[in-house]
């Protein structure tokens, strides 16, 4: 029997190594090629590595949370007598397979565990990453095997209360879920988002009430492919007229080097909630698309964010974030800034409330756009003078759709 040394591969633009997120094959597995063995994650992207070869796996590196470098052996297979690994093999002393953690726990080194790709969605995995459970040793009962939130609920349950916090008395019982992952990145990014960058908070009020008459009013005539208009489109139409006047805020800071790098083309980042956190997909060239063609992108890109499809590609390269918590988005927020942006724009909650509108007390629709600015490169006078011209446009929103002249 021959040993195949798999390396952890490169994964694109400069990345040096990578964290292990999820194992899906361990010492005395069977594999086949093109098997998913592994879920990684770099500084741009998740990326799900299939095996190379079919085979026995010997060894693995890294628990989930650790980082192994490019080039270094991610995991030995026992070649069988027909495999031939299209880029060679590498014959060694197999490594001693890695003793159960606490992140890679006894359980799942269970000879009772299945073979291949365990199904279940994103939450589920995710959900049963932080309870400590390999899902290969949990039994399916959704179509096909599929492993549904009952099933993972079951097998979480027996290990519920191991852990219980220390002190002179028994406290009240306690998880610790290892921060890896899209959660790291999320926490190393926002750290050093609010470290680095001095905020300027900007809050203002919005009558969204002609806005919401024209929203309707659109969605009267449903366009093909389904969906309808949410305010998202809008404020993204509105968003790139306001631009126009205020090209300073779409602008990227290469801290590097010293310069700020302004885009004629608006790419704008939608942040999206997604079982694994918050990702921010891009919908390209904006100014270029129609409210119909940006609304049915942000469906797209949020669809393929949630269910863990997104390209690296659709992740990166947003010149300016538009966030919206919807329902939930309360009266106001301060965003955090996705460096290096210069500019994010939150939407908060659109509620009816009586307003004092041409000199009576009526009920508008009114809501507040939150949003925040890099203070070093985006003077507080400009930021709210862009929000305030953002604010007409939505408060008089068949502008938005009336040409610019230019002289």
């Amino acid at each position: 029997m021959r040993q195949y040394i798999f390396k952890m591969p490169d994964l694109g633009e400069g990345t040096v190594d990578a964290e292990i997120v999820a194992w899906h094959a361990k010492p005395g597995d069977q594999v086949s090629e093109d098997q998913l063995i592994v879920e990684v994650m770099t500084d741009k992207a998740a990326v799900e590595v299939p095996a190379p070869v079919s085979g026995k796996v010997v060894s693995v590196t890294g628990a989930p949370g650790e980082k192994v470098a490019v080039g270094a052996p991610l995991i030995v297979f026992e070649l069988n007598d027909a495999a031939k690994p299209a880029d060679g093999s590498t014959a060694a002393a197999p490594p001693a397979p890695p003793a159960p953690s606490a992140a890679q726990p006894a359980a799942s080194l269970a000879s009772g565990t299945r073979q291949g790709r365990v199904m279940a969605s994103p939450a589920n995995r995710r959900r049963a990453r932080e309870a400590g459970v390999d899902l290969r040793t949990v039994a399916g009962s959704g179509p096909g095997g599929r492993i549904v939130r009952g099933d993972l609920e079951a097998a979480i349950a027996p290990a519920a209360g191991l852990k219980t916090a220390a002190g002179p008395a028994a406290g009240p019982e306690t998880t610790e879920i290892k921060v890896i992952g899209l959660r790291r990145l999320i926490a190393e990014r926002m750290s050093e988002a609010k470290r680095n960058i001095p905020h300027f908070a900007y809050v203002e009020e919005v009558d969204v009430t002609e806005l919401e008459s024209l929203r309707q009013h659109l969605n009267l005539g449903e366009q093909k492919g389904g969906g309808s208009l949410s305010y998202l489109p809008l404020v993204v139409m509105a968003l790139i007229r306001a631009l126009e006047s205020f090209p300073q805020c779409n602008v990227l800071y290469d801290a590097a080097r010293g310069v700020l790098v302004r885009h004629r083309a608006v790419h704008v980042g939608i942040a999206t909630q997604t079982p694994d956190g918050l990702k921010v997909p891009v919908v390209r060239n904006a100014q270029s698309l129609g409210v119909w063609e940006i609304a049915a992108e942000i469906r797209r890109l949020a669809e393929r964010a949630r269910t863990n499809k997104a390209t690296r590609e659709e992740l990166v390269g947003s010149t300016i974030t538009v966030t919206s918590l919807g329902k939930l988005g309360g009266i106001a927020s301060t965003p955090i800034i996705n460096a290096p942006e210069v500019a994010i724009i939150g939407l908060n909650k659109a509620v009816e409330r009586p307003v004092v509108h041409q000199g009576a007390v009526v009920v508008r629709r009114i809501m507040n756009l939150s949003s925040s600015f890099d203070h070093r490169f985006v003077d507080g006078y400009d930021a709210a003078a862009m929000i305030q011209v953002l604010k007409d446009l939505l408060e008089h929103p068949a502008t938005i759709f009336i040409p610019t002249v230019k002289s």
